[in-house]
């Protein structure tokens, strides 16, 4: 059985990263610059890049193509566009831009570190009124709460 970090793993042999700044100096060298982030609409609203287009990772696939109530013109259009994609962590953009390829996107590339590493470097990030994201509640926002049933159990293989 494959697990998680494995299928990660696997994926990143056929698509691209980009660091944080290498995606800063992207959207200032290309306007056109599509930003994908493929996060739930609640994370979305809570804090984004501004100009990025929230697409959910669940229904992403059926977002790119024609006649699905999913369907987002924007980005069924921008198979020829430069796509960047964003999630929280780096984890779910790299599916995501694994399944871009796939669907025949052709210069389209993974925010390595997510959303968390945007923050680490200090760049903008704003909510849903288009108000800068004070980065202390933004680095509290984006640090891992996990229940103690989500944690790995002693005597697990």
């Amino acid at each position: 059985m494959m697990k998680f970090i494995e299928l990660i793993r696997n994926c990143l042999t056929d698509i691209k990263e980009v660091m944080p700044w290498d995606l800063q100096e992207r959207l200032e060298a290309n306007p056109e610059l599509l930003i994908i982030d493929v996060r739930e609409p609640d994370e979305f609203v809570a804090m984004h890049i501004k100009g990025s287009l929230n697409v959910p990772r669940g229904i992403l696939e059926s977002a790119c193509e024609w006649d699905f109530e999913e369907t987002t013109p924007e980005l069924v259009r921008a198979r020829d566009r430069e796509v960047a994609v964003v999630c929280r962590s780096g984890y779910r953009s790299v599916l995501a831009t694994h399944s871009l390829q796939v669907l025949g996107y052709r210069n389209v590339y993974s925010l390595k570190t997510g959303l968390r590493g945007w923050k680490d470097y200090e760049l903008p990030l704003q909510d849903q009124h288009g108000q800068a994201v004070d980065l202390d509640y933004a680095d509290e926002y984006f640090t891992p709460d996990l229940r103690e049933d989500q944690k790995r159990p002693a005597d697990w293989a």
